[in-house]
């Protein structure tokens, strides 16, 4: 996959476009641009994600937002350092990264950063949509073993690629009727591969931040549920990790 980067308004605004989107500019980021073809995104995040439909395809369309309380003082803006270290051009190249390590994210399909006075912007990212694929929790077969442990070996694929996912929680774990799939990668990493044994710290916080965010969902899932499932998420982690090393 290949990115042009496209700036207009004389500098005041940028945008990255998947080759495939030739026709991508900076129109497609505003929500009122694709009219009745626009549905809200009802599951996690803090709003402002939308499903469009554009020339056959299904798009995911996300604005950046602040959480905590920094968000009542500026929901959308951030602090301008240039546009390649804008939120959204920097999650289109680590997702383009991703795809190429052959680990299971939704395609880029642009990111726009626009400059909003002199030191702050705001920034969408569009995505291919994951056909078929439901949050993790929505999955009929949630109380099953076999997805707990899928989620578990799909975790450690990207964590022997080095990926920190600073954000994994359940709503950022879809599954399809093929994979299990990782979104939002606002402000992750791709660290150095670990060789030596046992997990990192940020692998610990990933899974930790992962296991607090199901604790905080218990009322969606069967009674009963997390204490026996979590484990075999566990070993579905351990096995792909193990494999991956002896690979």
């Amino acid at each position: 996959m290949k990115a042009s980067r496209q700036t207009v308004k004389s500098g005041e605004t940028a945008f990255l476009r998947n080759e495939k989107f030739e026709a991508l500019g900076p129109r497609w980021f505003e929500p009122d641009h694709w009219g009745a073809s626009l549905v809200p995104v009802g599951t996690g995040g803090r709003g402002g994600a939308w499903f469009l439909r554009c020339d056959s395809e299904d798009i995911v369309l996300r604005h950046y937002y602040r959480g905590g309380l920094v968000a009542h003082l500026s929901k959308r803006r951030y602090i301008f350092t240039g546009f390649e270290r804008s939120r959204s051009f920097r999650e289109f190249r680590i997702l383009a990264q991703l795809l190429k390590l052959n680990l299971p994210v939704p395609e880029p399909v642009g990111a726009l950063a626009e400059r909003v006075g002199t030191f702050r912007y705001q920034a969408a990212i569009l995505v291919r949509r994951v056909p078929g694929a439901v949050a993790m929790l929505e999955h009929d077969s949630i109380a099953d073993d076999l997805i707990w442990r899928q989620v578990g070996e799909t975790i450690g694929r990207f964590h022997a690629e080095g990926l920190d996912h600073v954000d994994l929680n359940c709503d950022n774990i879809l599954v399809s009727a093929k994979d299990v799939y990782l979104i939002d990668f606002d402000r992750c990493k791709l660290r150095g591969v670990r060789s030596g044994s046992g997990m990192a710290g940020w692998q610990k916080r990933n899974l930790n931040r992962l296991k607090r965010s199901l604790e905080k969902r218990l009322d969606d899932l069967p009674e009963g549920t997390l204490p026996l499932r979590w484990q075999a998420l566990l070993s579905g982690y351990e096995q792909s990790l193990s494999a991956s090393k002896k690979g």
